[in-house]
């Protein structure tokens, strides 16, 4: 299953748990960071979504200057679910491509199992909002 998440959802790790504990394998953020945000945070969290969820993360990003005043960072990458980053697209335009190995998440989530570990009694847990009006009953609004 896929996860879709936009820029900004990048920094707000609950909605990541969220929907990598409705199934998501693989998650993904279209984003277009300015430079100097792109340039200290964008690989970071990007890792930390990884990571943290035991998910392939994918994510494209607009790359260059829009006009006089905003650039955007690029750097799309494919992170798997130990945090190394297995493609990334450096400067200018170009293509990320990566293999998106199931068996390797399953392994990895079957070793470290963090998710049947985490903590809700003491931290809380985030749900998605399931009273949408219109919304299909396999599909969530956040």
């Amino acid at each position: 299953a896929i996860g879709l998440g936009i820029c900004y959802d990048l920094r707000f790790a609950e909605m990541s748990q969220c929907l990598s504990r409705l199934g998501a394998e693989i998650l993904t953020f279209p984003s277009a960071f300015t430079i100097p945000t792109g340039m200290a945070h964008w690989k970071p969290l990007l890792q930390a979504r990884a990571i943290e969820n035991q998910c392939y993360v994918i994510a494209a990003a607009q790359v260059g200057k829009h006009n006089a005043k905003r650039s955007s960072y690029g750097h799309a990458m494919i992170i798997d679910p130990w945090g190394t980053v297995v493609a990334e697209c450096r400067d200018g335009v170009s293509v990320a491509l990566a293999e998106i190995d199931l068996d390797y998440l399953k392994k990895i989530r079957a070793n470290m199992p963090v998710n049947n570990q985490r903590r809700p009694d003491l931290f809380g847990q985030v749900t998605p909002i399931t009273t949408v009006p219109g919304l299909p009953d396999d599909e969530w609004e956040f």
